[in-house]
């Protein structure tokens, strides 16, 4: 006796049987389920706040130091003297004749020259830095003094024929870092030829 199936049971089954093959079909495929798209609700009014500016802290200023003495607010002039070994040294002066402090530093320009002005001319060699003496800045208030110390050998010390003595009646002094110089008046022997250093000049130092 064969035994008939219930329409009832026969319609689960099919249903079984497409659920199955869906599953199958969707592992064994090469397609990537989709993704989901996330809706993110920002509250408030929707604008970006501007992002904050640091404050700017304003520049420190340092207040400038003194300027350099110049030839036209300095008073140059022939100080003390003294003498050792044929050798005659003597203070040249820089007096602070302008209204403000200024700095002197390093080493004058010195020669002897024929006159007191533009038109003289250079008599024997300029003097020589004494390397000896150390350049500092010197603060030179008004009215204040610092000095160059000169040395000048005496003319009879070298052979005539090689000195050829004469006597010059003027001082030509460069400041440091001066282009313009000053005359003052000032006679001593000395040897005309330049071959022949009779003078050294010392770096400025504090003073008269």
């Amino acid at each position: 006796m064969r035994s008939s199936t219930h329409p009832a049971r026969r319609a689960l089954a099919v249903c079984m049987l497409a659920s199955v093959a869906s599953l199958a079909a969707c592992s064994s495929g090469g397609t990537s389920s989709p993704t989901a798209t996330v809706t993110v609700t920002r509250s408030g009014s929707g604008a970006t706040a501007p992002a904050s500016t640091p404050a700017t802290t304003p520049a420190s200023t340092t207040p400038a130091g003194p300027a350099e003495c110049t030839t036209g607010g300095l008073h140059v002039a022939v100080g003390s003297s003294q003498g050792a070994a044929g050798t005659i040294y003597y203070n040249i002066d820089f007096t602070n004749a302008s209204s403000s402090s200024c700095i002197l530093q390093g080493f004058p320009g010195v020669s002897l020259v024929s006159a007191g002005s533009t038109a003289g001319s250079q008599i024997g060699a300029d003097a020589k830095r004494n390397s000896t003496t150390t350049s500092n800045p010197i603060s030179v208030a008004p009215g204040q003094t610092a000095h160059a110390v000169l040395a000048i050998a005496q003319a009879g010390a070298f052979p005539a024929s090689k000195c050829h003595p004469v006597t010059a009646h003027w001082l030509k002094v460069f400041p440091p870092d001066q282009t313009v110089a000053a005359y003052v008046s000032f006679s001593t022997q000395t040897c005309a030829s330049t071959s022949v250093p009779t003078m050294r000049i010392a770096a400025i130092s504090t003073g008269a």
